[in-house]
């Protein structure tokens, strides 16, 4: 059994977001396996950051922003542990160049996104909150009247804007629910058994737009993706689509959409992932935001990651990324954000079997 508490003791592991996150015990058991204490701490701006990360070994963080100038404070840190996928708001390319291995979870909560995506569509599609609020009113005849204008699912297609794991857990319900499926990614000629498995028709974005009924987006954000959906596109969506954005808000021209739907262009949205809300903010209050005011879209504020088994996915995944650098070792190959970067502690190659507890 490997000796953890001789490899990383004395670790200063520093946990960003604590209060808007708590620890949970799940993941204090999962980084008191390799005789690591997480240090709780909650701080937003660089000027609150920069004293508390600057002499940590590690740094683990959920959803902070981590700017350039906070990579550059960095003295002895040898990992950061995003606890999720996207690195949007860690300057990767700063920490790459103080030596810092940025290291994600990419299997984490690809099937929880999977199941919210397909709700939005079906809430959407079905109008289930403004059948709630008829119903609420003993509205039966209302009801009734928005439901004869219902387009049933079977037969109509789904747009799949990238195609990593959350795409492909979407498809395989849309499947389920008679779907034609097209697709669009950065690598249209790669060989893919699981599209081909799933009859996934391969087109580009322009294509893909003009004849889906329904359009989901799967990308992380970027200076490429930044507004992909801006007007002009939106404008080339088949009249009375439907967008579904559990991705990253800034894909999408927040404003341009609300437009789209105002106008009739668009019939429904269903909206996890925000530019303009900030869901992360201190005091809660309603959003004041244009979508927010469209009867027709389905608001939800960032939580189509969240379940109880993604929080220990992410956990489990986050702590053996942080365990396999401060040990000496590469994380596992799909976790490393930045592979390029050259360590400050020279690595050597990932080893599964340091986790076996049999050994």
């Amino acid at each position: 059994m490997t000796d953890w508490a001789s490899l990383l003791k004395g670790a200063r592991v520093v946990r960003l977001n604590a209060r808007l996150f708590p620890i949970i015990p799940y993941e204090t058991a999962q980084f008191e396996r390799f005789g690591v204490s997480l240090i709780p701490v909650e701080a937003y701006t660089p000027d609150e950051m920069i004293p508390l990360v600057t002499d940590a070994d590690a740094v683990c963080v959920v959803s902070a922003s981590m700017p350039a100038v906070v990579m550059e404070s960095l003295r002895r840190c040898r990992v950061i542990a995003r606890y999720g996928i996207g690195t949007d708001k860690l300057a990767v390319d700063a920490a790459t160049r103080r030596g810092v291995v940025v290291a994600n979870v990419p299997e984490f909560c690809n099937e929880e996104m999977g199941d919210h995506a397909m709700a939005l569509l079906l809430a959407v599609a079905r109008k289930l909150p403004q059948m709630s609020e008829a119903f609420a009113d003993g509205a039966w005849s209302r009801a009734r009247d928005v439901g004869w204008t219902f387009r049933r699912l079977r037969g109509r297609t789904l747009g799949l804007v990238g195609f990593g794991n959350s795409a492909i857990a979407l498809a395989r319900r849309a499947k389920a629910c008679g779907l034609n499926l097209l697709v669009t990614r950065r690598n249209m000629l790669a060989h893919d058994p699981v599209a081909e498995a799933l009859g996934v028709t391969l087109v580009d974005l322009e294509t893909l737009l003009r004849e889906s009924d329904y359009v989901s987006l799967h990308l992380p954000l970027s200076k490429a993706t930044y507004h992909m959906l801006d007007d002009a596109r939106l404008r080339l969506m088949k009249p009375g689509a439907v967008l579904i954005n559990v991705a990253r808000g800034a894909l999408v021209d927040e404003d341009a959409l609300a437009a789209a739907l105002r106008e009739g262009r668009l019939s429904g949205a269903g909206i996890d992932t925000w530019e303009h809300v900030n869901i992360f903010a201190d005091v809660e209050e309603p959003p004041r935001h244009p979508l927010a005011k469209i009867e027709s879209v389905v608001c939800t504020p960032h939580v189509a990651a969240l379940s109880v088994e993604a929080k220990e996915e992410v956990s489990k995944g986050s702590a053996e990324n942080l365990a396999s650098v401060l040990s000496g070792h590469w994380p596992r190959p799909d976790h490393v954000v930045n592979p390029d970067v050259v360590p400050l502690v020279p690595l050597a190659p990932y080893d599964e079997s340091l986790f076996d507890e049999n050994t």
